[in-house]
């Protein structure tokens, strides 16, 4: 038996294995931010601002080490996760477009079923757009694994969709609705991401900000003020197409997440004794 959240068997760790998936993660932050509560905790209770970047990775490796590390370091990685949440409570700005002056709390079931359901949005897309397409069993797979790690972050069971079906209804809901609102912090925390400080990380720069703003849903690409038009459209699906061609040529230290690489050995080295 595995000592693990998820079997090496389960779609959750086949898909989430790909470093890939990282491509998807301005993405999921900017659909994050664009419900008002969820910006103002993040202006408030992080150096986001300073480390922006920094700050998706050390979140990715958290949901790496839950995913698929043993016993211990995941249970611990979930708990440091839980407690930071913990601290994460105040006021909405009164200029935000929507939930300006009303207090947030980051175990406010919405917002944390939110937060999860960008993130597998996300996924899901980056991984078809860059690593392969998806089968519908496959996906439907994907999202009832996915379910499982919404309530190991303590989402109600009957909150989160029940299907994948249901699940893409609610993000339509969602995107649709007014209380996902692009207001001036999530403009001002978007800068942050999409001009992110490190010279090491400039020239890298343009690329992030074009597959970024691909990505995103028209409604926030315009809420985000990005520009897009058929020749940004077109360079998108060429980087895209590029990537997925480069992606199988790729050694796996630079493909595969570290923390898969590692529990994948360790279950090599079970099955050969």
């Amino acid at each position: 038996m595995e000592d693990r959240f998820f079997s090496s068997q389960s779609k959750l760790w086949q898909v989430n294995r790909e470093l890939a998936l990282l491509l998807g993660g301005g993405r999921a932050l900017l659909m994050q931010l664009a419900h008002p509560k969820v910006a103002a905790g993040v202006a408030q209770h992080s150096n986001f601002r300073d480390d922006p970047l920094g700050r998706l990775y050390r979140t990715m490796s958290a949901m790496w080490s839950i995913v698929f590390d043993q016993g211990a370091p995941a249970r611990a990685a979930l708990e440091r996760i839980n407690s930071v949440h913990g601290r994460v409570h105040g006021t909405v700005p009164a200029t935000e477009p929507s939930y300006g002056g009303m207090a947030y709390d980051a175990f406010d079931q919405e917002l944390l079923l939110w937060v999860h359901a960008t993130l597998i949005d996300s996924a899901i897309v980056a991984y078809e757009l860059f690593v392969k397409p998806l089968r519908a069993e496959e996906k439907a797979r994907y999202y009832a694994d996915s379910k499982k790690l919404a309530q190991l972050f303590q989402i109600s069971d009957g909150l989160i969709p029940a299907s994948l079906k249901a699940f893409t209804a609610y993000m339509a809901w969602m995107l649709d609705a007014p209380a996902i609102a692009v207001g001036p912090t999530a403009q001002s925390l978007a800068r942050d991401i999409l001009y992110p400080q490190p010279w090491l990380l400039r020239p890298a720069g343009p690329l992030f900000r074009l597959i970024t703003a691909g990505l995103l849903p028209e409604r926030l690409r315009q809420g985000y003020e990005l520009a897009w038009n058929n020749r940004r459209e077109k360079n998108f699906r060429l980087a895209a197409a590029g990537i997925r061609r480069l992606l199988p040529l790729m050694p796996p230290p630079l493909r595969i997440v570290p923390n898969a690489r590692r529990a994948e050995q360790q279950l090599r080295f079970k099955l050969s004794r």
